[in-house]
């Protein structure tokens, strides 16, 4: 043991501030938390209109196929862990689509006031998280 060097204790350095360890992502806040909720009544109002707007037969197909298809291009194009990685003007685009379908769907159904309320709220919120993950 006599050949071994001393080694001390060091306290190991503190990482900056703004960085996060490799591997994790930013805590949420209330941005990401408002535009879950966005998506989450998007793809609900899509289902809803689906089952109540149709005849019988295809109110099956449209009450599944319209949300799974929106749900689709999310996963492929605008969520966190897309399939593809495009440009931000491209994930806004498609973004938009999704809001803007569902903005049509509360129009058509005789809600005009909840759709321009959900349009107001959703574009806002896709405004202020995509200045976020630009930053």
């Amino acid at each position: 043991m006599a050949d071994l060097p001393p080694v001390r204790p060091a306290v190991p350095a503190q990482p900056a501030a703004t960085a996060t360890p490799a591997g994790t992502r930013p805590a949420l806040d209330a941005v990401d938390v408002l535009a879950f909720l966005c998506e989450l009544f998007a793809f609900g109002t899509l289902a809803v209109w689906g089952f109540t707007a149709w005849p019988f037969p295809w109110n099956i197909v449209a009450g599944i196929g319209a949300p799974v298809i929106a749900i689709l291009l999310w996963a492929l194009f605008v969520s966190p862990r897309a399939v593809f990685a495009v440009h931000p003007f491209v994930r806004a685009l498609v973004e938009l689509l999704v809001y803007a379908a569902t903005t049509i769907v509360w129009w058509t159904s005789g809600s005009p006031w909840v759709g321009l309320a959900f349009a107001v709220v959703a574009v806002t919120t896709g405004l202020v998280a995509g200045r976020r993950r630009l930053a």
